[in-house]
């Protein structure tokens, strides 16, 4: 019993209710969080329309994506002190406003050096958005006395979800991509400073913290979570670019329906995030890391070994709710532990995620020169056994196996 009760120590049962200023900062979190979606996934919508006004091929425009990633990461590098520094007041707005008028140079651009550029720009206007409202909803959190991060992350999907829906329309009604994405682009902006006097203010919820270490220095822990972080989001990169594939090439599925495995994996993985936070509630971090990883590579490894299209598709949404609420609990272990060093403790975690997220895709493709697609898919799989078996990482240092 004590196992199943003591979790619940993440909820304070003598915290007062939210006050009106956290339930307001809580309602534009998800506003951020929605907008990042957004933005990126209009990116991601209007990419074949950019491809053909700079004439560059699939496999220079490969290259030039890995620029986005680099940009990405260059700017939560940047955004985390920068956090810490200025607080979210500054730092979500800055990087929400960055983010989205980033999304009008890609639209002009006439060439695979311009191009280049801007995707360089708008990797690093998303860095700081992902970093900044992240480094926001611990402190979120924190204010809260329970577990609130997963949600967020499912509204960054529903957010691109719309995207695609919007694109969708725009491309449809033949509406120029610099015309749609301008118009976003200002909203965006628009959006960005409009929320922010609804953010927590720089001292709000902070304390001190066993964890704290001199500048400049990470604990043993934070590095742990970063390589979990890297590990679960190289998974789910995978499922990004190979789930369709798996189908079409293992199974000799039709591209049609091929596709319904990356749509079964992202609607498991956003409904999961919607749940994820009263399960970590209920159960503790520890066990929503250690089941859903676990409950991740048995899916995926189902998916591998399926003979058919109906047990494939059933391994990927498993795959996709296992891993839905597993690297919410890394970014909110990371913000807990050093509350004065959230941003950067978090931008650490989150950069390294990121890389795993395009490295994920990279290896692969290598790996199947060697073995078949399927067998390939067996690298994730032992991604998600170490991230079971090292979850306990998320336990606060000098904290025993039960907290």
């Amino acid at each position: 019993m004590q196992r199943l009760t003591r979790p619940r120590a993440l909820r304070d049962p003598h915290a007062p209710p939210p006050s009106v200023r956290l339930r307001k900062a809580r309602r534009v979190t998800f506003a951020y969080f929605a907008l990042n979606g957004f933005v990126m996934g209009m990116w991601i919508v209007h990419i074949p329309v950019v491809q053909r006004r700079t004439g560059v091929d699939h496999a220079l425009l490969g290259w030039l994506l890995l620029l986005l990633g680099a940009g990405a990461f260059a700017g939560m590098r940047l955004a985390g002190p920068l956090a810490d520094r200025f607080g979210a007041l500054t730092a979500v707005p800055a990087g929400a406003a960055l983010c989205a008028a980033a999304l009008v140079p890609p639209a002009l651009a006439g060439d695979a050096w311009t191009l280049g550029a801007a995707l360089l720009l708008l990797g690093f206007g998303n860095g700081c958005l992902d970093v900044g409202m992240n480094a926001h909803a611990v402190q979120v959190e924190r204010g809260y006395g329970r577990p609130v991060m997963a949600a967020f992350h499912a509204v960054f999907s529903v957010g691109g979800a719309l995207a695609a829906l919007a694109g969708a329309l725009a491309l449809g009604l033949g509406l120029p991509a610099a015309a749609t994405l301008g118009a976003t682009a200002l909203l965006g902006v628009v959006l960005a400073f409009l929320a922010a006097p609804a953010l927590l203010g720089r001292d709000s919820g902070r304390a001190g913290s066993p964890e704290r270490r001199p500048a400049g220095r990470t604990s043993p822990r934070v590095r742990m979570l970063a390589v979990l972080a890297f590990l679960l989001m190289l998974c789910e990169g995978v499922a990004n670019d190979w789930s369709a594939l798996h189908l079409e090439d293992s199974l000799g599925a039709s591209p049609a329906t091929a596709a319904l495995a990356y749509g079964a994996f992202a609607t498991a993985m956003t409904t999961g995030r919607f749940l994820a936070d009263r399960l970590t509630a209920r159960t503790g971090p520890v066990a929503v890391l250690r089941y859903g990883a676990a409950l991740a590579g048995a899916g995926l490894a189902l998916a591998v070994v399926a003979p058919g299209v109906p047990a494939a598709l059933a391994g990927w949404t498993l795959f996709g709710a296992g891993l839905s609420g597993c690297v919410p609990q890394l970014f909110s272990a990371a913000g807990r532990a050093d509350p004065e060093a959230a941003g950067v403790n978090v931008s650490r975690v989150a950069g390294l995620g990121y890389l795993g997220m395009l490295a994920g895709p990279a290896v692969i493709g290598p790996l199947t020169r060697l073995v078949p697609l399927g067998p390939a898919l067996l690298l994730p799989v032992a991604c998600c056994a170490f991230a079971a078996l090292a979850a306990g990482a998320l336990r606060p240092e000098g904290q025993g196996a039960g907290g």
